[in-house]
């Protein structure tokens, strides 16, 4: 499926369709794009989405009905998905994307009775390419059907999988292409539509949507919402519990299990100061509200960006503010991600960077340079660490900005190239140009793109036209061809210092030469300190070295799912007989993939560990979505 942008470059200007969806012509090849004269007003640029089946350039959904009944006994979901849609071409048929869903029947608004359609299987993740019949004259199009044990996008937990051990739960997680396994759609992060929904959940549940939400539980246990700024279907979500809510400022809120809420409010406090802060920045927060709900652990991720509710893992709750960069960085999303959206997932990049780039000037802000940059330093080593594992997996062309994910899993994208290789490409432009110019681009382009989809091209050529071509110094300085298309990190890549970290260093450097743990200068150390400081130890420790550490910081029983994790890493490989049984309750208790995979692999590289991992993780497994699964299946199948 061909898809194009048409960019139109007038009077300094681009303008994109008011409806952002893309148009259909000839391939334009980024080495053609650079032979272009740089004052040319007209820009031809073209993008395939490998991921979806969808033809949007032919007709295209703009608006979603959904009427939906949770069941938790089966665990699944019987929907009717109603859309409104665009027959730009008057093409007689409109397709979508589905994988495991069972499919009764399909209607049109033109047509009595029920339709017949065609289904064709792919292998793979691409699933079903769904084909509906359609006239001209379709406004409209409902599906009914119901998700099945192959839904991966959502989780039914039993009660004791929660917090509060007293109900079931349900969370989705639509990203990168799973939204197709809950619900019919074009499911390509270049297609948006609005939404309305309607959803039946038992009585005395809570039921949250990426949408306007209710604060509290109602006697019926039915609820709806709706979206009315469009968004793309990865961020479609929707999660059903036990849930309170606590307002934390005008525009910010959180939700969470009752015996979680009172820590998640206090956590977030800053949630307010942060929408402020991001709004002084770089504009208007578009998206109403902005509030999070704490899911179980078994949450794959840190967080997801879902509009106007920010997903998190309860993880990130240390009872000291010390790992709130999360929630900054899910706000960042509502301007680099939700507002102006990657085309396809070869351009993740653009969200991810973008919006690390965000989230360090919101911390710092709100808490400092010193802080931020230990945060970026701890981001360089962990992408340093990156390159080399990628390298070793002759996976080199992974840590270009710009990647090709045709043919392939989008999450395999979703390594920390994107994410902090994207944010150091965009420090080292700030450096470049000077802060005060590089924040009123980024300002400009939040707001000219608002609502629509961007590609590495078109930015690039966006950016020269609005800024680098002020002073040609700045392109010669910068290299961003190199940075986008080129493997590894260019040699020119912005060097951070830290003062507190050379505190750090100072005290390692004291331990290493016989100086007892409990002596050293450690008690104002903040979280980045004690990770750097983790990440500093030698790859060999004996058992009296790591006692020490442990007996002086309490690693091993720490609460704070960073640090624990990073201890892990460093002990489990050396076989530290202090752990005991932590390790194991930690990976059955938490699904975070980001703790899981490291552990793991800190564990086969033990003595023994090939056999200690399979144990644990059969126990473990059950509790873990679909997305951590299917990493950790795959790393354990190949020992």
């Amino acid at each position: 499926m061909l898809k194009t942008i048409w960019l139109v470059f007038i009077a300094s200007m681009l303008f994109i369709s008011c409806d952002n969806q893309p148009k259909s012509s000839e391939p334009t090849t980024e080495k053609e794009t650079e032979k272009m004269e740089p004052n040319e007003f007209e820009l031809l640029l073209n993008y395939t989405d490998h991921h979806s089946f969808a033809k949007p350039d032919e007709a295209v959904v703009t608006h979603l009905k959904w009427i939906a009944d949770v069941d938790f006994d089966s665990k699944t979901i019987t929907a009717t998905a109603s859309y409104n849609i665009n027959n730009r071409e008057g093409v007689d048929t409109i397709f979508l994307d589905s994988r495991n869903l069972v499919i009764s029947e399909i209607r049109r608004d033109d047509h009595e009775g029920a339709l017949s359609f065609q289904l064709h299987e792919h292998s793979g993740v691409l699933g079903t390419e769904l084909a509906i019949p359609i006239s001209k004259n379709t406004q409209t199009i409902s599906i009914d059907y119901k998700t099945t044990e192959g839904a991966d996008a959502l989780q039914f937990l039993d009660p004791v999988q929660t917090a509060n051990k007293t109900h079931p739960f349900l969370f989705t997680q639509s990203q990168a292409i799973l939204a197709r396994t809950w619900l019919p759609c074009q499911d390509s992060p270049g297609i948006r539509f609005t939404y309305e929904a309607t959803v039946k959940v038992p009585k005395g549940m809570l039921a949250v949507m990426s949408a306007s939400n209710p604060t509290e539980a109602n006697e019926t246990g039915i609820y709806t919402f709706k979206m009315d700024q469009a968004i793309p279907s990865y961020l479609f979500a929707l999660a059903v519990g036990n849930l309170k809510y606590q307002s934390l400022g005008s525009e910010a809120g959180v939700y969470a299990e009752p015996n979680v809420i009172e820590a998640a409010a206090y956590e977030f406090e800053d949630m307010q100061n942060m929408v402020d802060t991001a709004e002084s920045l770089y504009g208007a927060y578009q998206w109403g509200k902005y509030d999070v709900i704490v899911l179980p652990p078994s949450f794959p991720f840190g967080g997801m960006e879902n509009p106007r509710l920010t997903f998190a893992t309860p993880t990130i709750i240390a009872g000291d503010k010390s790992l709130t960069a999360l929630i900054a960085h899910e706000l960042a999303h509502s301007w680099s991600g939700n507002l102006v959206t990657n085309a396809t997932w070869d351009d993740i990049w653009l969200n991810e960077g973008f919006t690390v780039y965000f989230e360090n000037r919101i911390m710092e802000e709100i808490f400092g340079a010193d802080f931020s940059n230990m945060l970026a330093l701890l981001s360089y080593e962990g992408l340093l660490d990156e390159i080399e594992s990628l390298n070793k997996d002759n996976r080199a062309a992974d840590t270009r900005l710009k990647v090709d994910l045709d043919g392939r899993n989008p999450d395999d994208g979703l390594t920390s190239i994107p994410y902090d290789k994207g944010y150091f490409l965009l420090r080292l432009i700030e450096e470049t140009v000077g802060r005060a110019e590089w924040d009123a681009f980024l300002k400009e382009y939040f707001k000219e793109f608002e609502f629509r989809v961007m590609t590495s091209e078109a930015f690039l050529f966006y950016l020269d036209q609005k800024l680098l071509s002020k002073n040609p110094e700045w392109n010669k300085t910068i290299k961003i061809k190199d940075w986008v298309y080129g493997e590894g990190l260019p040699d020119n890549c912005p060097k951070i210092i830290s003062s507190q970290f050379e505190k750090v260093d100072a005290q390692l450097a004291n331990w290493i030469s016989g100086t007892s743990a409990k002596e050293l200068e450690s008690s104002e150390w903040m979280t980045p300190q004690w990770l750097y400081f983790i990440g500093q130890l030698d790859i060999d420790l004996n058992q009296e070295q790591m006692s020490d550490l442990d007996v002086a910081f309490g690693f091993t029983a720490s609460g704070n799912s960073e640090i624990k994790a990073a201890w892990f890493e460093k002990t489990i490989p050396n076989n530290y007989t202090g752990l005991g049984k932590t390790v194991e309750k930690f990976l059955i208790e938490v699904g975070r993939r980001k703790f899981l995979t490291p552990i793991y692999k800190a564990i086969l590289d033990s003595k023994g560990g090939i056999t200690e991992a399979k144990a644990i993780y059969e126990k473990a497994r059950p509790n873990y979505h679909a997305v951590s699964r299917e990493t950790l299946d795959a790393l354990l199948a190949e020992k």
